[in-house]
């Protein structure tokens, strides 16, 4: 019987206490994960880093030279970074540095170096850092992907054999693209994501591909240029990261690491937890006598904000009140904030900034704004018909300041509802007005954009809140520093909802202000357990006493709706969870059935379990002491659970609500 083959011998080796990082005498690596006292390798050696040459080449191949490791101190904290040193034959000398932090354990961040030995040009095309496979076990994958899609489909996906999404992080339509720069994809037992921690946006691809043998991803980058000999090409910072459960720890830790690299949310504005009435329901058509006529009934059921939405502006672009609703203009619309103020609500308006009109006044004068691509053609901004101006252009980032102070200063709202799938990322600009350095400056410049917007409004408001909605759009990590409150911008279905709150609970922070939408865009058109039980905020679009206009007729708030609105309102302020902290690491969102999310709040752990129909146990996880199972929804006991005795069974519809009560205090 013939030996079973032997196990390679690294040539050089890395590791934390979860993660570990294997490199073959090619520069090959694998990677391991920790679990328990066993390392897992979740990889084989795979090809990780690699240099396009043009003509369809790869550099390489290349053989191990040497490893160094040096103790390293940072805004990170302390760490160990490791340099692998390889050489080719086609005169290219290799050097891979990584760095493992002990603030965060199985986080590697890597960073690697070409450089051109030989004594000719090199003609490259690119480069891509931790190419690796998550092998196959048999009980299949789910991923998180960070990129933006016109379709607006999942950002959790299962991947099967045949999965191909490449993640790009530029644009993947004409007014959709951006994201955050990760993809993650997870088994049962562990899971790897990478990514990249640059301090600005990149246009990488994040490539996942489903296959027989497992699931593959890397970051790729496009990058042609010529490589003198003596030269050196360095690629961006990138990340690989394992865990296990599903893609929320990475997330998390993504968003510390770069909130320590100064890249983190703001502090949070108390008015970003306020529940919400948008006159949408209305739709464009909304008149100024149908704000004020539904505006009471919203504060009566509770809700704390009115946002007047699309159809208040002169055009897309000139941010002025329409004649035809505010003849007076600005002494109407001082006018409408003091009603709502007055009705003890708070007033939010809606703009799309980045956008203008065909025949409006600021395309007509001020064409010089806007982004330009290679040939001179604008971009366009499909669902208003409108076109792209350039967030990293003088002019534009002076002309939105003027708006927003206008809105804030002069006008007197308290906040703004920013709206659009076109600010979330933007194409490379190569109009010669704006003389950028590259037409990357574009890309890299949009959240500085951002950043004029909020320091404009919180200058004249502290207490103001901005909010940005991407519209079906993977959120730009790069754009959270400037933004007070996220909605699920436009979700397609409850679970869109969960998934994006969950997300977004990781990537600014656990107590984020995440806003569940307009709850009638949930399943059913009712679904606001799917808000309230993930710790997100009310929102709902109700017309009032009638009904809205052309596509919006469906919403008007009957009596057997407003007994609804009114107790889930209720139920909302009483328990306000979205102070409390999301617990995202307890469950998968992929693999745990029934779908489940936790939060910690004043002692107490409050449960959602989501399913069409479900019988059967569910298990409180993170419980540390003996507790009372209450369903606050419909104000019964479910019995008594424990650490070690965390399962009820249980028999819902839709959602299930409940608080674990520790023994001994009152419910």
């Amino acid at each position: 019987m013939p030996l079973a083959a032997a196990e390679p011998r690294p040539s050089a080796r890395l590791a934390d206490s979860r993660i570990a990082l294997e490199f073959d005498d090619g520069l090959k690596s694998r990677v391991l994960f920790r679990s328990a006292a066993t390392w897992i390798p979740l990889t084989d050696f795979d090809a990780s880093e690699s240099l396009h040459l043009a003509g369809g080449k790869t550099a390489g191949p290349f053989r191990y030279a040497g490893h160094r490791e040096t103790r390293v101190r940072d805004v990170h904290g302390s760490g160990r970074r490791h340099q692998i040193v390889g050489n080719s034959e086609d005169g290219i000398e290799k050097t891979v540095t990584l760095t493992l932090y002990d603030r965060y354990p199985g986080f590697v961040i890597q960073r690697v170096i070409y450089r051109n030995t030989g004594k000719q040009a090199l003609g490259v095309e690119g480069w891509g850092n931790s190419a690796h496979m998550l092998k196959e076990t048999g009980r299949g994958f789910w991923s998180w992907n960070g990129s933006s899609h016109e379709d607006r489909h999942d950002w959790v996906l299962p991947v099967k054999p045949g999965f191909n999404q490449a993640n790009f992080m530029g644009m993947n339509g004409a007014d959709y693209g951006g994201g955050t720069p990760i993809v993650d994809v997870w088994r049962p037992d562990a899971g790897i994501a990478v990514g990249h921690v640059e301090l600005t946006p990149k246009l990488v691809s994040l490539p996942l591909v489903g296959t027989d043998r497992g699931a593959a991803v890397a970051v790729d980058m496009d990058d042609k240029q010529t490589l003198a000999p003596g030269a050196q090409l360095a690629t961006f910072e990138t990340f690989l990261t394992v865990h296990n459960g599903d893609f929320f720890r990475t997330l998390e830790t993504y968003q510390k690491l770069m909130t320590d690299r100064g890249l983190g949310s703001p502090k949070r504005q108390a008015g970003s937890y306020e529940s919400i009435w948008c006159a949408w329901g209305y739709g464009r058509e909304v008149s100024v006598d149908e704000v004020r006529g539904a505006m009471p009934k919203a504060a009566e059921l509770g809700l704390k904000w009115t946002v007047l939405d699309d159809g208040w502006q002169k055009a897309i672009g000139d941010w002025t009140p329409i004649a035809k609703k505010y003849p007076a203009g600005d002494a109407d619309m001082k006018a409408l904030v003091k009603t709502i103020k007055d009705a003890g609500m708070r007033p939010r308006l809606w703009i799309a900034p980045l956008a203008a009109a065909p025949g409006s006044d600021l395309l007509h004068d001020h064409s010089d704004m806007l982004l330009r691509g290679p040939w001179g053609e604008p971009q366009m901004v499909s669902f208003w018909n409108s076109l792209t101006l350039c967030p990293a252009y003088g002019p534009t980032v002076e002309w939105i300041k003027q708006v927003m102070t206008r809105i804030i200063g002069d006008w007197g709202f308290d906040g703004v509802k920013i709206d659009g799938q076109h600010l979330n990322g933007v194409a490379p600009c190569h109009n010669p007005d704006h003389r950028h350095a590259r037409p990357t400056d574009s890309v890299e410049g949009l959240q500085n954009f951002w950043k004029a917007v909020y320091d404009t409004v919180h200058a004249i408001n502290p207490n103001a809140v901005v909010e940005i909605c991407p519209c079906g759009d993977s959120y730009a990590y790069h754009n959270f520093p400037y933004m007070d409150q996220a909605p699920a911008s436009d979700p397609m279905t409850s679970f869109q909802v969960r998934l994006k709150g969950k997300s977004l609970k990781a990537l600014m922070g656990p107590a984020a202000p995440f806003a569940g939408d307009h709850v009638e865009l949930s399943d059913g058109g009712d679904d606001f357990a799917s808000t309230v039980g993930i710790g997100a905020i009310v929102s709902t679009k109700f017309t009032w006493p009638g009904e809205g206009h052309g596509e919006s007729t469906n919403v008007r708030l009957t009596p057997e709706k407003e007994a609804v609105w009114r107790k889930w309102i209720k139920i909302y302020g009483d328990k306000m969870l979205p102070l409390g902290r999301y617990r995202g690491e307890l469950y998968d969102m992929g693999f745990d059935k029934p779908e489940a999310h936790a939060i910690e709040k004043d002692g107490r752990l409050y449960y959602a379990f989501y399913a069409t129909e479900w019988n059967g146990p569910i298990e409180l996880r993170g419980l540390t002491g003996r507790c009372t199972v209450h369903d606050y929804v419909e104000g019964r006991d479910l019995g008594t659970v424990s650490p070690t005795n965390p399962r009820l069974n249980v028999s819902f519809r839709r959602a299930l609500l409940i608080e674990a009560i520790p023994t001994g205090a009152s419910a």
